[in-house]
């Protein structure tokens, strides 16, 4: 679910993207961005400008490499939990975390329910999972729904991202309410009839009218099905195609939402983007992004095509467009049950380490080089109090902005 990658300032503000980076929200592939040269002291992966995709970034590399079992290295953590703001909510990027939050912060729903599931998967940070939550609860919107930033109008792929660091952290998404609605109510009504747009999950265009997308597709299946970024293969299912229902049920939507995604890949087992007015090229995140939907919501036979097209193509686009891509490809190969080191023969794992500061360790099975730092904490390495994970690249459009901001918490167990 590539809910959201955006990487320039017109790409914000026009479209929603939402995997190749996920996002969160998720996504178009990234443009090349001006180097900072700073990753490998800051800890942040990648060498491109993260003003727009920071944290989205950061927290899915943190997020790939936990399932990969990689312990991430204590800076890169350190990176993401000084993005926090006082009040829970992360920005996509603050270049000075020593400052304070103020108005002119643009925090994001996106960005925020990204660290939220990486802090969660690397453990230990408890007080910064349940302020970003906060946060979260209080910009919900009446319809039960998030936009991608706060007060903008409810759409797929943002609400899809929160409901995803929701059920991650153990929370049920029925359960956390605005005016009598919740998130499910929020997502379902994106859910656009067969007859007419097959069962897509639309997207708002300019005007405000629900439009057949993919990003938004493959992010409301995993919303429907109440999984995060993260997910492995569900249960096999036979190809039903589209079933109309006036009232689609959360698993009705899911399969609706994969059968598009199933049609919109069956000529030649990858998704297409034009963006800016360019002809039409292969989307590789939203593809990845489609994998993971289709897996989940059917079982990794139904995303075998796109999987092979991903591992045959895709080890070119993550070389140049960095850590978010190497992250998309691997969740891809963990919700498919593929080995992410031997990925149509690119080591995704290692090369995805090889974007930022060396890993602290990893599971025996990594051949990767890796630093041992300290402290081992449930399994994991405890990150000097900083915990980790994963965005989608997702931009929205009617208002941009991702959040992640500042906080010195001391460690904490989860809660």
């Amino acid at each position: 679910m590539n809910v959201r990658r955006r990487s320039s300032a017109a790409a914000l503000a026009a479209i929603a993207v939402i995997g190749a980076a996920t996002a969160p929200a998720v996504a178009a592939d990234p443009s090349p961005s001006k180097p900072t040269g700073t990753s490998g002291k800051s800890g942040l992966y990648g060498s491109t400008d993260p003003q727009f995709d920071g944290v989205w970034r950061q927290s899915l590399a943190l997020l790939a490499q936990d399932t990969a079992g990689v312990v991430p290295s204590s800076q890169a953590v350190k990176w993401l939990t000084d993005q926090q703001c006082d009040n829970g909510a992360f920005a996509p990027f603050r270049p000075d975390p020593a400052k304070a939050c103020d108005a002119k912060t643009t925090v994001d729903t996106n960005s925020t329910a990204a660290a939220v599931q990486a802090l969660w998967a690397v453990g230990g940070h408890g007080d910064a999972v349940k302020d970003a939550l906060d946060w979260l609860k209080s910009v919900q919107n009446k319809d039960g729904g998030w936009g991608y930033t706060p007060g903008s109008p409810s759409e797929a792929n943002s609400t899809s991202v929160v409901i995803g660091a929701l059920t991650a952290t153990e929370t049920d998404p029925e359960t956390v309410e605005k005016g009598g609605k919740s998130p499910y109510d929020a997502l379902l009504a994106s859910a656009l009839p067969c007859a007419e747009d097959g069962g897509a999950f639309g997207y708002p265009d300019q005007d405000g009218k629900l439009v057949a997308n993919a990003d938004a597709t493959a992010a409301g299946v995993l919303g429907a099905l109440g999984t995060g970024l993260v997910t492995e293969a569900g249960e096999k299912t036979a190809d039903a195609g589209c079933t109309t229902a006036d009232e689609p049920t959360r698993e009705q939507a899911a399969a609706n939402g994969a059968a598009y995604l199933a049609d919109a890949l069956a000529k030649d087992g990858h998704l297409t983007s034009a963006l800016g007015g360019s002809a039409e090229q292969p989307d590789y995140g939203n593809t990845a992004d489609a994998v993971v939907a289709l897996a989940a919501q059917g079982g990794a036979d139904k995303a075998a095509k796109p999987l092979a097209w991903l591992e045959k193509n895709a080890a070119k686009w993550a070389k140049e467009s960095g850590p978010a891509a190497y992250a998309q490809l691997i969740l891809a190969a963990h919700a498919t049950g593929t080995d992410p080191r031997a990925f149509g023969g690119t080591d995704l794992v290692a090369a995805l380490n090889a974007t930022g500061p060396a890993p602290q360790g990893m599971a025996a099975k990594d051949t990767a080089t890796a630093s041992n730092d300290d402290d081992a904490k449930d399994g994991k390495k405890d990150d000097s109090g900083f915990g980790v994970w994963w965005f989608v690249g997702v931009c929205l459009v009617f208002g941009i902005g991702i959040g992640f901001l500042l906080s010195g918490r001391n460690k904490k167990q989860q809660p």
